[in-house]
């Protein structure tokens, strides 16, 4: 099968949040199982192009019309890792990706509405046709209604209902669409909703976790979709988003000062990378960091620091840690002014404290770092889709502390309070999103650090083997490509 994912983001070269991961990974996985796999992003101006390997021009003046006007663009390829990838350049007077970011810009209905555009121009002018289209977010949700009858099938993936791609009607006059209906948004009579188009016009629509999928389809998680959602029927499936194990893995990561294993006893000679060497790495992120060295866990955080993510929980969570005696790290950002602030004061106030420590933008050897470092991972989402921090904390040894919605529910069990098996408890998790239920999640997590380390241990090597890897994900996607 051939399939072409189009897409705003792809890890590492172009990341914001979880869907680049999602992107690389599931290519990843369905071409190591012999499949065609193309992905399609524009070419941003800040984007690591030293990790693509032999780009170059593939076409040299594509054409993209809208309305009257003619707008010239250049399709780059190139290779990351072992996945193909064109890189759409336009030449268009308002330097749509020469912005120094990703998103965030108050024309971004328009950057990619045209980027949708060229994307779909370019493939016009390739002679193989891929069998599936798989695109992402509202970014590309324009796409299905470009295409003919004799045209792929396509595939949406709805990573997170919070962005929708809400923008004036004026945008879609140019584009002469033969059914913009879909993209009218009753709920907003002067807007255009794109996410909602693609709903209605995909071939097949999924998301990240089989919890959100049931979440979505009510008001509350829907955010005024959830009338979109539930006409396409039996159309719509939530599949848990996998990590890629081939970057994530504390044996083989380049980011980690030793590697490390649920392995307790070495299996030969050589080999170093037993589960004492998390002690190590704990002891160098201290160092680094210029934590104390103390008999303390260590709380990790690693989030975009907006409204979803629970950020007022974030901020009592820190207290508490302290009340409880532990060290507590945090790596994340804000495109909120008002948030971003808000965690720089709370970096000045802190800045001498040996027991916290805040990096307020993004480093991607320190997320390793703690990841493999830290005792505990926090994930207070208010609303989660899936998540994929703490899937990659397991694997590190390092326990989650959850809020139990999305895919946190999906992927993390109490180890209390779970009705699961014992075998697939992995992590501590509450319910409601306030400061009360989550100083409950982090007390009985402290005390048996403190006071079970036999259990603690038994805790962390069962989620280092539990297997979240894209391999059954994999092939659910296959399967709706196939009948899609």
């Amino acid at each position: 099968m051939h399939i072409i994912h189009i897409a705003s983001e792809l890890a590492p070269i172009a990341k914001v949040g979880g869907l680049a991961d999602v992107v690389s990974g599931l290519s990843r996985e369905v071409s190591n199982k012999g499949h065609d796999v193309d992905i399609i992003i524009p070419k941003y101006d800040l984007m690591d192009l030293k990790q693509v390997r032999d780009l170059h021009i593939d076409y040299h003046d594509l054409i993209v019309k809208i309305g009257d006007e003619s707008f010239h663009n250049t399709v780059w390829k190139g290779w990351v890792d072992n996945l193909k990838v064109y890189f759409v350049e336009p030449h268009h007077p308002k330097h749509f990706f020469n912005r120094g970011c990703y998103y965030g810009c108050k024309d971004d209905a328009e950057r990619f509405l045209y980027f949708s555009l060229a994307a779909h121009e370019f493939l016009k002018k390739k002679t193989v046709k891929p069998d599936i289209l798989h695109l992402h977010d509202w970014q590309t949700a324009i796409i299905p209604a470009l295409l003919d009858e004799n045209d792929p099938k396509t595939v949406i993936t709805l990573h997170n209902l919070d962005y929708q791609g809400r923008c004036s009607k004026e945008l879609l006059k140019p584009l002469k669409l033969k059914n913009p209906a879909p993209y009218l948004d009753p709920h907003y009579d002067q807007d255009l909703n794109l996410l909602r188009g693609g709903i209605l016009t995909a071939n097949f629509i999924t998301t990240v976790s089989p919890t959100y999928a049931c979440e979505v389809v009510l008001p509350k998680e829907g955010r005024s979709l959830d009338d979109a959602i539930r006409q396409r029927g039996d159309k719509f499936k939530g599949i848990l988003n996998g990590v890629d194990y081939d970057y994530w893995s504390p044996e083989k990561d380049r980011y980690l000062p030793a590697p490390f294993s649920p392995r307790e006893i070495p299996k030969d000679k050589d080999d170093i990378a037993t589960l004492d060497k998390k002690g190590y790495v704990k002891k160098i992120l201290r160092e680094k960091l210029n934590l104390a060295h103390t008999h303390s866990p260590i709380v990790g955080v690693i989030a975009r620091l907006v409204p979803q993510k629970g950020v007022d929980l974030i901020q009592s969570a820190l207290k508490k840690v302290l009340e409880l005696d532990g060290q507590f790290v945090l790596l994340g950002s804000s495109p909120i002014p008002e948030i971003a602030d808000l965690f720089h004061e709370l970096k000045l106030k802190y800045a001498e404290n040996s027991r916290v420590h805040f990096v307020l933008h993004h480093q991607e050897d320190l997320a390793h770092l703690i990841f493999g470092g830290a005792d505990m991972f926090l994930v207070p989402s208010l609303f989660e889709p899936c998540g994929l921090t703490q899937m990659i904390a397991l694997k590190y040894g390092t326990i989650p502390i959850v809020r139990k919605t999305g895919g946190l529910a999906d992927t993390i069990q109490d180890i209390d309070h779970s009705k699961e098996p014992s075998e697939v408890r992995n992590g501590y998790v509450f319910e409601e999103p306030t400061p009360k239920a989550l100083d409950g999640a982090l007390e009985r997590a402290f005390e048996t650090w403190y006071q079970n380390p036999d259990k603690w241990r038994k805790l962390m090597i069962q989620g280092m083997k539990m297997d979240f890897s894209w391999g059954k994900s994999s092939e659910k996607y296959l399967a709706i490509y196939k009948d899609a």
